[in-house]
């Protein structure tokens, strides 16, 4: 846990409560610089307050010019879980209603089609050398297609390390990823061939703990360097993007690797109930319903198959909502 410096009437709850969920698995640090600046903001305005207050948490909650709806409902959903915490322990407490803000329309994830992918990864192949990020044209046209043929989350492929690529096992080690989990994923042949020739270009000197996709000043890729790369070769291959919140977005590759995993396993005739658990523990999911949501969306996507599936499993395709369990 971070030693942020919690303060206001709530600082001591705030804190024992950030150290509850980290405890039980959850990383917990988005949300708990949420609550640093929470606390900021009781110890400015309600210093002497001994309970959590319906008119504090709408004076909090209450939506800001800048701000997104979803980005709202983030906020309020925060503070409701500090106040289910407090009112456990027994503290004066409003608990918001779940759904007190109405939400943004769900995303429904954008599945490439072959075509597609192969005109992304041609364009990321022509990315050319600039002197501001000197690795860039060699990280491009690997961490892309990894993110697609490991069905990684973005954020688990740009805080590899370089000890976390085994390139004679052909084998990537997950560490921290959602929940705090850890796991292996294997590679194809052509991405660990990729590899080890990155490898020779980039990291001959480098130290294990050393990122295997380096950004400036040897911290990793930013979030923002990723996405602005990612519109930029959506462009040239000629694939409309839709505007903010419409997608498609860099998860969409995990998403699609999902999906074309169930086709390719349907159309082999595999048996679902025993592949399905390889697919969750693959991707690193917690349950099952986030992998079987990925059986909805494959028979959405891929109606010539829609019927085998339902058919065979008609017990374990939710509705497709968007992505409830997939968003990090």
């Amino acid at each position: 846990m971070s030693d942020y410096p919690f303060t206001g009437p709530f600082a001591a709850h705030i804190k024992n409560h950030v150290q509850l969920k980290q405890a039980i698995g959850y990383k917990y640090t988005t949300e708990e610089n949420h609550l640093l600046r929470f606390s900021a903001f009781t110890a400015e305005k309600y210093p002497n307050a001994t309970g959590l207050t319906k008119e504090i948490v709408l004076d909090w909650c209450s939506k800001k010019y800048y701000e997104s709806q979803g980005n709202q409902c983030s906020r309020a959903s925060i503070i409701r879980q500090l106040a289910i915490y407090m009112d456990y322990i027994g503290m004066n407490t409003y608990v918001l209603p779940k759904g007190y803000y109405p939400t943004e329309e769900k995303y429904i994830p954008y599945i490439y089609t072959e075509d597609e992918l192969k005109h992304f990864f041609d364009e990321t192949d022509k990315c050319h050398y600039v002197s501001q990020c000197p690795h860039r044209h060699l990280i491009m046209p690997i961490f892309f297609r990894m993110i697609y043929s490991c069905g990684l989350r973005s954020s688990e492929a740009r805080l590899l390390k370089v000890d976390d690529i085994d390139l004679e096992e052909c084998v990537l080690t997950i560490e921290h990823s959602k929940m705090d989990n850890a796991r292996l994923v294997p590679m194809s042949d052509e991405i660990t061939s990729r590899c080890r020739g990155y490898f020779q270009h980039v990291h001959v000197m480098s130290k294990g703990s050393d990122y295997f996709f380096p950004g400036l000043n040897g911290k990793p890729m930013t979030l923002t360097n990723i996405y602005r790369n990612f519109r930029r070769f959506l462009w040239k291959a000629g694939i409309s993007h839709g505007g903010r919140g419409k997608g498609p977005r860099v998860h969409d590759f995990r998403h699609t690797f999902a999906c074309h995993c169930l086709k390719n396993w349907v159309m082999q005739g595999k048996d679902l109930s025993v592949y399905l658990p390889v697919l969750k523990t693959f991707m690193g999911h917690d349950s099952f319903e986030e992998t079987a949501y990925y059986l909805r969306m494959t028979a959405d996507v891929f109606p010539d198959i829609s019927i085998k599936l339902e058919g065979f499993y008609p017990d374990v395709i939710p509705t497709l909502e968007g992505d409830n369990y997939e968003t990090y």
